[in-house]
């Protein structure tokens, strides 16, 4: 095995425990919930492999909608999010996209930024419609969605600064 494989089996493992026993057990205001779990998603590699990402986010929502008792909204999400990950790669950055050199565990700039906050949102506000199912809600979904991504974001950034590795 090589490394960036560990290193992904192991983002994958640690994001999903950190997220079951902590952040799904700790809610503000009663509905805004932060998913940092989708960091596996946001920071695998570009030149990785893309049915490897596919088949790796459904496993990762599959099994968060195992514990969360959701009924497969956390897998479509996550598959969404996958799915979009290379529209919004060149959405996000443009041309440096097309030679895969971007590293998103360096320091936050603007292009690393929107590329987080178009894939938490996007990821939020799938989950958040199909958790309604209805267009009635509306407004509640829209809030929803856009509180909990900020918290999202805020964890997301934090939880980047802390694994990243130290340059020497």
């Amino acid at each position: 095995m090589n490394s960036t494989l560990l290193v992904n089996i192991s983002r994958f493992i640690l994001l999903l425990t950190v997220q079951v026993v902590v952040f799904n057990n700790m809610t503000f205001l009663g509905f805004i919930l932060p998913m940092p779990y989708i960091l596996f998603i946001i920071l695998y590699p570009v030149n990785g492999n893309k049915s490897g990402l596919l088949f790796a986010s459904f496993i990762l929502g599959l099994i968060m909608d195992l514990f969360c008792n959701s009924g497969g909204i956390h897998a479509t999400a996550c598959l969404t999010l996958a799915y979009l990950r290379p529209s919004i790669f060149k959405f996000s950055f443009g041309v440096s996209y097309e030679y895969q050199t971007i590293k998103l565990n360096d320091s936050l700039t603007p292009e690393r930024f929107s590329f987080i906050l178009l894939a938490v949102v996007i990821h939020h506000f799938t989950l958040f419609i199909l958790e309604a199912f209805q267009i009635s809600f509306f407004l509640d979904i829209l809030v929803r969605a856009l509180l909990s991504a900020i918290f999202t974001i805020i964890s997301c950034i934090i939880i980047i600064y802390l694994i990243k590795p130290n340059k020497r």
